[in-house]
């Protein structure tokens, strides 16, 4: 089976834009053969927002743009996407959310994120269900990058041993490489990470990059740069 993490960076406040270029990167992914594909957190809206005001205009429904876009490439290729967006739920609260689109083009489920970072707090709601999801791969777990800081989130990994752990993330950078730092919050749980991040510099906030695909030992099998989109394809067969 072939995983793959797209590292991508959203022009802020462009969905129409950045959901034609991350659809560009996942194809290419879907073309070779992954298939389970994760995106970053908010690949299409940008990350750093100020007030509920601000970024309003740029959520949108779980079933919105953003799936329909990616749904017709798991339909056509029979792979799983997991993809971070900013959503407006029915009763019209925000969140940061990842969907979970099936090899069907079905959207299976729409994980909001539980642990929010400060800047979440300027403007989303709290997710309340973690999820553990069946797939013909394997059974996956989505998570967003502050929930790997949440101790209740690792414990219940443990608990679950998900196969899959599909980790959209926006993750910082402190000057340090993260690999190590992801590997050591899952000590007792053995899968596939694939932790697909941003890079650049937006509103004045510096992302990491270094996006990677982590085998069930904890050994980083690829990771991409500290700078510029990617596409990465492991092979769970080569180890």
């Amino acid at each position: 089976m072939k995983l793959a993490a797209v590292q991508y960076t959203p022009p802020w406040g462009m969905p129409d834009k950045a959901r034609t270029d991350l659809c560009h990167l996942v194809r290419i992914a879907a073309l070779e053969g992954a298939k389970i594909i994760v995106c970053p957190e908010m690949a299409v809206s940008g990350y750093v927002f100020h007030t509920t005001y601000e970024i309003r205009p740029f959520c949108e429904p779980a079933d919105g743009q953003t799936y329909q876009h990616l749904s017709l490439i798991a339909q056509e290729f029979g792979c799983w996407i997991v993809c971070g967006i900013a959503e407006i739920g029915l009763e019209g609260h925000l969140y940061n959310s990842a969907l979970v689109i099936g090899s069907s083009g079905k959207l299976v489920a729409c994980y909001r994120k539980i642990l929010l970072y400060e800047l979440d707090e300027k403007w989303a709601s709290l997710g309340q269900q973690r999820m553990l999801i069946q797939t013909e791969f394997g059974s996956l777990a989505p998570a967003i990058c502050m929930d790997l800081n949440d101790n209740n989130f690792i414990y219940w990994m443990w608990e679950t041993q998900p196969d899959i752990l599909a980790f959209c993330t926006n993750w910082l950078n402190e000057d340090s490489p993260i690999h190590e730092y992801w590997k050591m919050r899952t000590p007792y749980w053995s899968g596939w990470f694939i932790g697909a991040n941003r890079t650049g510099t937006e509103r004045g906030i510096e992302f990491r990059g270094e996006s990677a695909i982590i085998s069930p030992s904890k050994d980083t099998v690829i990771q991409a740069g500290i700078r510029g989109d990617a596409v990465l394809l492991w092979d769970t067969t080569d180890g």
